[in-house]
């Protein structure tokens, strides 16, 4: 099996991060799976952005919670990038799903609920809710580094994939996969690292796999996938050692 390449937020590297440009990109650019973060809006709009504020990837300030949908969608969250993402918006959940539909996407689609700052309320509710009216062709995995949203995502859809993100501490991941609540870790690629000779038998998908050394180490390594910045370059490192 080849390792699955996931752009991280899109092909991040190259686009604004979390815009549909940058989910189109990754799309072109071959990627086995994507990527993103869902927060909710102060009138109930689930959100994509990494940030809890918009300040660092918009034109404006302030958390995504204290914003309505109307606000956000003022905002112009590709310039920071570079002068021809000029009037880039916000996206939502909804268009971002209704782009894999359009584009006839097939891969891996990872939406990370961004809780472990603001719990907002009701959101894992409105994820489960929306996305259980879509008819897609993508595989669904849910993560969260907040181990409630888990819990209370599993006990929604418990047929859905799982993963436990983490930095360093695998206390919940370690928990939650053996009560078989997740089947995939993802933890941050400097842990895999420091833990080389003691990894566990579960399917591994690390994150942010940018360096050429990193992706090598993880393709040779045949792990289950790689979260990364830059989906082209991995692929072209992946067909040298893994073929396919």
């Amino acid at each position: 099996m080849l390792t699955k390449i996931i752009a991280h937020r899109g092909s991040k590297g190259i686009r604004p991060e979390n815009t549909l440009p940058a989910f189109e990109k990754a799309i072109e650019e071959g990627a086995d799976g994507i990527e993103t973060d869902v927060h909710m809006s102060k009138d109930g709009h689930l959100i994509i952005m990494h940030d809890e504020t918009v300040d660092r990837t918009t034109s404006g300030t302030g958390r995504i919670y204290d914003k309505t949908l109307m606000e956000l969608k003022q905002l112009d969250a590709g310039s920071y990038f570079g002068y021809e993402y000029l009037g880039t918006r916000i996206p939502t959940l909804n268009e971002v799903v209704q782009l894999l539909i359009k584009k006839k996407f097939t891969g891996l689609f990872n939406l990370e609920l961004k809780t472990d700052k603001i719990q907002y309320p009701g959101i894992e509710e409105k994820v489960s809710a929306y996305m259980n009216q879509q008819k897609v062709s993508f595989q669904i995995v849910y993560s969260s580094f907040h181990p409630q949203s888990l819990v209370k995502m599993h006990a929604l859809n418990p047929s859905i994939e799982y993963a436990s993100l983490f930095k360093v501490q695998t206390k919940f991941a370690r928990k939650f996969y053996r009560s078989r609540i997740v089947k995939d870790w993802h933890p941050d690629i400097r842990w895999v690292r420091a833990h080389r000779f003691f990894l566990p038998h579960v399917q591994l998908r690390p994150w942010t796999v940018n360096s050429s050394e990193d992706m090598r180490y993880c393709f040779k390594r045949h792990f289950d996938g790689i979260i990364t910045d830059y989906p082209g370059r991995a692929g072209i490192i992946r067909q040298a050692i893994q073929g396919g």
